[in-house]
C-alpha cells in the first residue's frame, strides 16, 4: 500500500528526515516510534505532502505521489489525521463529520456514511448533534479520525491520536483501531503510547534522528525493552 525509499525532508535548512525507508502493507497497522523530535512526525507530513521540501521515493497503491499536491494524494485515498484535531468550532459533530466529504465523490451519501460512522464510533453517535468543541479532548480525537474516514479512505495516517487523552479512552480509541484494520483500512501510526501501540501493530520501525534504526513485529519489539529504553523513552 504504501513503499516510501530514500526519503530526506527539510525544513528551511534542517535536514530532518535523512534517507528514510519503509513499507506498509495492505491492511497492516504499522508504528513509526522514537524520541520527540526524532523526526516521525515530519515523515507523516512528507508521505502527505506538507513538507516542501522533500526528494526521494514514496509510492501509494502503486503511484509515486511524491511530486503530487496533498489534495490530490487525499482524492487517491490517503488521509491524515494531525495531532491537533482541528475541530471547527460552532459546528456539531455531525457538521463537522461533513467537512469530510466535501471534496470527495461521496457526497450523495452523507447521511449512510453518517450513520455508518456513528456505529464505528459510538461515542460519536450520542453527541451527532452537540457542538464538537464540547466534547472532551478524547471525544474530539475519534472525531477527527472519524471525519476523515468519512471519505473512505484506503489508508490514513495518525500522529499521536492518544496524546493527552484520559486512560479509559485510550483503551477505546485503540480498540478502534483494531476495528478500523478489520474493516479494511491500512494504518500508518505515530504514537508514544509505546506499549498500546505495539500490541495492535503488525510491524514498527523506530525513528532515531531522522533514520529507521530498528524494525520489527509488533510482539517482539514488545518484549524487547531494551530498544524501548534506547529508542523510545521520553
Amino acid at each position: 500500500m504504501l513503499e516510501v525509499t530514500g526519503l530526506d525532508a527539510w525544513y528551511e535548512r534542517s535536514h530532518v528526515v535523512q534517507d528514510l525507508s519503509f513499507h506498509v502493507a495492505q491492511g497492516e497497522i504499522v508504528t513509526l516510534m522514537g524520541r520527540n523530535g526524532a523526526g516521525k512526525t515530519t515523515t507523516l507530513r512528507a508521505v502527505m505532502g506538507l513538507v516542501a521540501k522533500r526528494k526521494g521515493k514514496v509510492v501509494f497503491d502503486g503511484e509515486d505521489v511524491l511530486a503530487l499536491p496533498t489534495h490530490v494524494r487525499f482524492h487517491r485515498g490517503l488521509a491524515y489525521v494531525p495531532e491537533e484535531r482541528r475541530i471547527v468550532a460552532g459546528l456539531t459533530v455531525r457538521e463537522n463529520l461533513q467537512l469530510g466529504i466535501t471534496a470527495s465523490a461521496h457526497r450523495k451519501d452523507t447521511a449512510k456514511m453518517i450513520d455508518e460512522i456513528a456505529e464505528t464510533f459510538p461515542r460519536l453517535k450520542e453527541r451527532l448533534d452537540q457542538d464538537g468543541t464540547s466534547m472532551s479532548g478524547g471525544e474530539q480525537q475519534m472525531l477527527a479520525i472519524a471525519r476523515a474516514m468519512m471519505a473512505r479512505p484506503k489508508m490514513i495516517l495518525l500522529d499521536e491520536p492518544s496524546e493527552g487523552i484520559m486512560p479509559v479512552l485510550v483503551d477505546e480509541m485503540f480498540e478502534l483501531f483494531v476495528r478500523m484494520k478489520q474493516q479494511g483500512t491500512t494504518i500508518l501510526l505515530v504514537e508514544q503510547n509505546v506499549e498500546r501501540a505495539l500490541r495492535v501493530s503488525n510491524r514498527a520501525y523506530i525513528v532515531d534522528e531522522g533514520r529507521i534504526v530498528h524494525e520489527g513485529t509488533g510482539a517482539a519489539l514488545l518484549a524487547d525493552q531494551e530498544i524501548q529504553e534506547r529508542y523510545c523513552a521520553v
